[in-house]
C-alpha cells in the first residue's frame, strides 16, 4: 500500500519480519534490513528531488504541477512471494538484481501534461538514471489503467560506501489515482460473480475519465496558456525518455 508521509521503514517492520520463525529471510534478516534501509533512503532521494521541482514549478510558473506523493516499501511477504511468481530464488541476495519496485514513488499531478513534464525534469537530472518506462496512458492497459512507470537508479551515499538503488516512479493524474484505487478495492477484495461484466463497466468508467483528463487539460491551457509543458511530444516518451 501506499502511504503520505510515510517513515518507510523503522523497527516495526524488522520486528513483524523476526516474528516469523519459517519466513525465508529470516535466516539472513541482518542483510535484509540493512537493504531494506537502503531502498527507504533511495525513496527519500527521489521524493525530495519531486518535491524541489514542485517548489521550483510553483515559483516559475507560480502553479505547482504535482499534488501530492505517496510512497511505500515492499512488505517481506510481498518480496518473497514476487521473487516466487518470477522462478527466483527466495533469498536477500536475490531481491536487487530480480526486482525494480521494492522501493515506490506515487506522484499524483493536476494534468497529463504535468504528468510528462515532472517526468522530463526528473529523469533529465545528472544522477537519476533512466531504467525503464512504460506508458500506460498512450497505451493504456486492457482494462482501461492509465499511467506513466519509470524505473530509476539513484545514488545514495552512506557513511563510508555508495549505493546506486533502484525505485519505481509511477506518475498519474488525480482521476487516473481515483479510477485505479476503487478498481483495487472493486475487484480485489472480493468474489465476483459476475467479473467479465464488472470488468467491462470499469474500463467504460476509464475511457470516460480519460476523456474529462483531457477536457481538465484543454480548461487548463485556456487559463493559464502551455505553462508548464514538456519538451518531447507524449507519443515520444515510452523507450525514448
Amino acid at each position: 500500500m501506499y502511504e503520505t508521509n510515510t517513515t518507510h521503514f523503522d523497527k516495526k517492520f524488522i520486528d513483524e519480519l523476526s516474528a516469523d520463525t519459517g519466513h525465508p529471510f529470516i535466516n539472513d534478516i541482518t542483510s535484509f534490513e540493512e537493504l531494506m534501509m537502503m531502498y527507504s533512503c533511495a525513496i527519500k532521494e527521489v521524493q525530495t528531488k519531486l518535491e524541489v521541482l514542485n517548489m521550483d514549478f510553483g515559483v516559475r510558473y507560480r502553479r505547482n504541477p504535482i499534488e501530492f506523493i505517496k510512497t511505500r516499501l515492499k512488505r517481506p511477504d510481498s518480496i518473497a512471494k514476487k521473487l516466487k511468481q518470477k522462478g527466483c530464488p527466495i533469498t536477500v541476495s536475490a531481491i536487487g538484481p530480480n526486482l525494480n519496485d521494492v522501493a515506490g514513488i506515487r506522484v499524483i499531478c493536476s494534468f497529463i501534461d504535468d504528468i510528462y513534464a515532472v517526468a522530463e525534469q526528473l529523469i533529465g537530472q545528472d544522477d537519476i538514471t533512466l531504467i525503464e518506462a512504460k506508458d500506460y496512458i498512450s497505451h493504456p492497459k486492457e482494462n482501461g489503467y492509465r499511467s506513466l512507470h519509470l524505473i530509476v537508479q539513484v545514488p545514495v551515499f552512506f557513511a563510508d560506501y555508495t549505493r546506486d538503488m533502484n525505485v519505481e516512479v509511477q506518475i498519474r493524474t488525480i482521476a487516473m489515482d481515483f479510477w485505479a484505487s476503487l478498481d483495487h478495492k472493486l475487484k480485489y477484495k472480493h468474489s465476483l460473480s459476475n467479473p467479465e461484466e464488472i470488468s467491462k463497466e470499469l474500463k467504460e468508467c476509464a475511457e470516460s475519465i480519460a476523456v474529462n483528463d483531457e477536457r481538465m487539460q484543454l480548461i487548463k491551457n485556456k487559463i493559464y496558456g502551455e505553462s508548464i509543458q514538456p519538451k518531447k511530444k507524449r507519443e515520444d516518451f515510452e523507450g525514448k525518455l
